[in-house]
């Protein structure tokens, strides 16, 4: 068997807090093969962002990676020393946060930034490194590269200085690559030149892709496959054509449902009661219960995550199987 690029196995990161005990991520499981771009989706809160920084080594004090593996290319991440870490960090596995500010110094000019990030890993002159950084920029969408990389971040704006941290992301062609809602704050037609270089680079080298975030149609048109979150845990698994066309999961179903240009012009949007519960107080069962239309007293107790044919889980007790009409054939009855 090919050996996936990365996989999680039953995740758990807590913060331990004065209040009490976190669990901000709370058993998920899920594996990147090369070349694929998976789709981490969920409201927010639900615990994206923490299980990226999970994978990276990024959690602070007081938080923890308490149980679980993180496997990378068979190597457990957890386990390995401070100083690995760093040296993969950037190399082999890069992430792309949802502040720019983040990945960039702003008194060092771009040139410096992007230089030092090839050269970090790479055992290359100054000039080959500074051609590579002219040509990510280009390929992100940034005119005037030469001028460019001699600004200082200030000299940008949000949505350039986001470009340029995803061009640090690309520079050195990771393995993996963890993009944590990069395009939220860019135009449209930014947003598409973004994902079809990611979706270029994944296809040309083989770079396996976390895009994490709660737009499901960027994951439409870039993910190859879906992992829903909600308060911690992973509710279902599939491709990303079965996970929004036929939905399992009641929580999937909302969200897809939530989305504006699958209601008809003029109905109100299709909601999801309640609010997500606090990750301090997680109520017995399953966490979605509460706001669940389906939930029943079985629902006391906590679902296992279910196979439902070829590569399909879900987490409940009560999904849209067994006759349910999917959740397209709904929409298009409804348009009617």
């Amino acid at each position: 068997m090919i050996t996936p690029t990365l996989e999680v196995a039953n995740l758990r990161t807590h913060f331990f807090t004065k209040n009490g005990v976190v669990k901000a991520v709370d058993g998920i499981s899920f594996k990147v093969d090369e070349g694929e771009v998976l789709g981490l989706v969920g409201e927010s809160g639900s615990g994206k962002t923490v299980t990226g920084f999970s994978i990276i080594g990024l959690v602070d004090p007081p938080g923890e990676v308490v149980d679980g593996g993180i496997l990378f290319h068979g190597r457990n991440l957890v386990e390995l020393p401070d100083e690995e870490m760093r040296d993969l960090r950037g190399s082999k596995i890069a992430m792309i946060f949802q502040d720019p500010m983040m990945t960039l110094n702003p008194v060092l000019r771009i040139d410096t930034q992007m230089v030092e990030a090839v050269r970090a890993h790479k055992n290359v002159s100054r000039d080959s490194a500074y051609q590579r950084a002219r040509e990510t920029l280009v390929a992100v969408g940034i005119a005037s590269p030469d001028e460019r990389l001699k600004a200082y971040p200030h000299q940008f704006s949000g949505g350039m200085r986001q470009r340029v941290a995803i061009a640090i992301a690309l520079l050195n062609e990771p393995d993996l690559i963890i993009a944590d809602e990069p395009t939220t704050a860019l135009d449209v037609t930014i947003q598409a030149q973004i994902l079809f270089e990611a979706q270029k680079l994944c296809r040309r080298t083989g770079t396996a892709m976390i895009w994490i975030t709660h737009d499901l149609t960027v994951v439409a048109g870039l993910a190859d496959r879906i992992c829903v979150m909600y308060a911690g845990r992973d509710v279902e698994h599939g491709s990303v054509d079965e996970v929004l066309d036929t939905p399992l999961h009641p929580y999937t179903y909302g969200l897809i449902g939530s989305v504006p240009s699958r209601n008809r012009r003029g109905r109100p949007l299709h909601q999801i009661p309640g609010m997500t519960p606090s990750l301090l107080n997680l109520p017995p069962g399953c966490a979605f219960r509460d706001r669940c239309p389906r939930a029943t007293e079985v629902c006391m107790e906590q679902p296992p995550l279910a196979p439902h044919g070829p590569g399909r889980t879900a987490r409940c007790f009560h999904p849209h199987v067994n006759g349910d009409k999917s959740r397209r054939a709904e929409m298009e009855a409804e348009s009617k």
